[in-house]
């Protein structure tokens, strides 16, 4: 964020235009939520998502909050050439990105693997790790040009692993090792690199994930989760440390939720605790 650059970066980017944040998954849950939290800093935003429709409200919000510009993208982020393309017109535009937050991602299915779909394992591998190498690839030379700030969203998932949970715990842990990789790689350049790690998130990844909004309700009854609200306030503090200050890795549980699998609910949940 603009507040905690050093004196070169900001002299560059002067020269160069204004930076923007580039926000994938930014349709709903923590994408969205982290586009109107870095709106009310003033910061220009990249939007990108599936969902045009859902954009075009976000946008409008942003700005109503102080965003200075906000341009929207309609992006499958699984679409290799779409993201090429993106990036190249980013270029020719010189539009400048000195932050990208990999907020796409999804998780389908809670079956035993031997009883799965392989269309399912396909499409979080797809997502989860494909895209996110992909876009990070793409965007890497404007990043490293800003001496940008690399925010992945990760899970408690990618460090322990659940019954149930096989390719998508797979790809969280696969996005744990890219996080440290980047990190490693990437140093010298003044971009950071950051995991973002959180437990159980009232968004729409349990619908999605179970395709039905009555067991979605379900996950999150008679406790307390944390909302995307939270998380976007973690990635911001994030992004408000100074540029000698890389947060490697933020782990971040609900109270009622003290690992994977381990929940408490109803008269013992904080929402109850007198």
């Amino acid at each position: 964020m603009k507040k905690t650059q050093s004196k070169s970066q900001s002299k560059a980017q002067k020269q160069q235009g204004e930076a923007y944040v580039f926000i994938t998954g930014a349709s709903s849950g923590i994408g969205a939520a982290t586009a109107l939290e870095l709106s009310k800093k003033k910061e220009s935003l990249i939007l990108t998502a599936r969902r045009l429709e859902r954009l075009n409200k976000l946008q409008k919000q942003c700005i109503q909050l102080g965003a200075k510009n906000v341009l929207i993208y309609k992006l499958d982020v699984q679409n290799k050439n779409d993201v090429a393309r993106l990036a190249q017109d980013l270029e020719k535009k010189k539009i400048q990105i000195n932050v990208l937050v990999n907020c796409a991602g999804v998780a389908k299915g809670v079956e035993l693997f031997q009883n799965s779909k392989g269309a399912d394992s396909d499409e979080m591998i797809d997502t989860n790790v494909k895209a996110l190498l992909n876009i990070t690839r793409e965007l890497l030379p404007n990043l490293i040009r800003n001496r940008g700030h690399i925010l992945n969203l990760g899970s408690v998932a990618g460090h322990l692993v659940y019954e149930g949970g096989t390719v998508y715990c797979a790809t969280k842990f696969a996005v744990r090792a890219i996080s440290d990789g980047l990190r490693m790689d990437l140093k010298g350049t003044g971009v950071r690199v950051t995991n973002i790690e959180p437990g159980m998130v009232n968004t729409e990844f349990s619908l999605v994930r179970l395709g039905n909004q009555q067991k979605a309700d379900a996950v999150y009854s008679d406790m307390m989760p944390l909302t995307a609200m939270d998380i976007a306030n973690c990635i911001l503090w994030c992004l408000s440390q100074p540029p000698h200050v890389n947060i490697s890795e933020l782990m971040i549980y609900p109270t009622d939720q003290a690992s994977v699998g381990q929940v408490v609910r109803g008269e013992k949940s904080i929402k109850n605790l007198r």
